[in-house]
């Protein structure tokens, strides 16, 4: 008997939850996002922050 990988039922777990948050939500992304950042700060875990910029993301024209 061939046996499904178990990869299978976490796939559908994780379509299945991001389903769920996408419903709560209306599809609205920037809610979701917000909801995550207000979640995090009220978790009181640290939060990283690079100690500099990304150079390629402040270049102009590119």
């Amino acid at each position: 008997m061939i046996q499904k990988p178990k990869a299978d039922t976490v796939i559908a777990e994780i379509h299945r939850t991001r389903r769920e948050i996408s419903e709560r939500f209306g599809g609205n992304i920037n809610a979701i996002a917000e909801d995550a950042a207000q979640r995090l700060a009220k978790s009181g875990r640290p939060i990283w922050q690079p100690k500099t910029t990304n150079q390629s993301l402040n270049r102009s024209g590119g």
